[in-house]
């Protein structure tokens, strides 16, 4: 059954303790950490800064920032005509759902729990609870649909900069993280990581 509100698995039935999900479906919290000011808006800058907050460099936050708006905010606009400030706005970010990805995100940007377990059942060959890089790969393959460039291009970019994100110290990408990005909390998580980790430095 999907769930809209909470990301589960079978070691978190309810969902990330403490992640409060404000009556966003799974797929509106994923993306509403980079809506930097809580408008229900996402714009490029605003993009840019939420990568450089968890820890990406300043070109590859502005590429991202540039790939991500400029392909996904024409389907979520409110009217028929483009902005030029490829402006994503969240209550319709469902409609920006691509192909060629795990099926855990629905139509309706709903969790399933299904589909999720099924990456793992599917490709975690290693080890049962993390996936390597060639796993990772291999989905991303497999899950490609025919013809389907722009979902083929952009479900590689999203798992490789997870797995930059996320990745543990053997070069694994644990379970946990990954239901963490599917409901937005790895970002929150990783942002005050940083910050932490900028502290500690500034007072070493």
């Amino acid at each position: 059954m999907v769930r809209a509100f909470v990301a589960p698995d079978m070691d978190h039935p309810d969902g990330t303790p403490g992640h409060m999900h404000h009556d966003m479906s799974v797929l509106q919290q994923h993306v509403s950490f980079f809506d930097q000011d809580h408008n229900g808006i996402i714009y490029p800058w605003e993009t840019y800064s939420g990568f450089r907050k968890i820890g990406f460099n300043m070109i590859a936050s502005l590429l991202l920032a540039l790939f991500i708006n400029v392909a996904l905010s024409y389907s979520t606009l409110p009217g028929w005509l483009p902005s030029p400030l490829f402006p994503i706005y969240i209550c319709n970010i469902h409609k920006a759902k691509h192909g060629s990805d795990s099926g855990t995100y629905d139509t309706e940007g709903r969790y399933s729990p299904f589909n999720f377990e099924s990456i793992f059942s599917k490709y975690a060959k290693t080890y049962p609870d993390k996936l390597t890089f060639k796993e990772v790969w291999s989905m991303t393959e497999a899950n490609r649909l025919p013809f389907d460039f722009f979902g083929w291009i952009a479900s590689k970019i999203e798992w490789m900069v997870l797995y930059v994100l996320a990745k543990d110290e053997e070069g694994l990408l644990p379970k946990e993280a990954i239901r963490r990005c599917y409901d937005g909390s790895l970002f929150e998580y990783s942002a005050r990581m940083q910050m932490e980790a900028q502290w500690k430095r500034k007072n070493n």
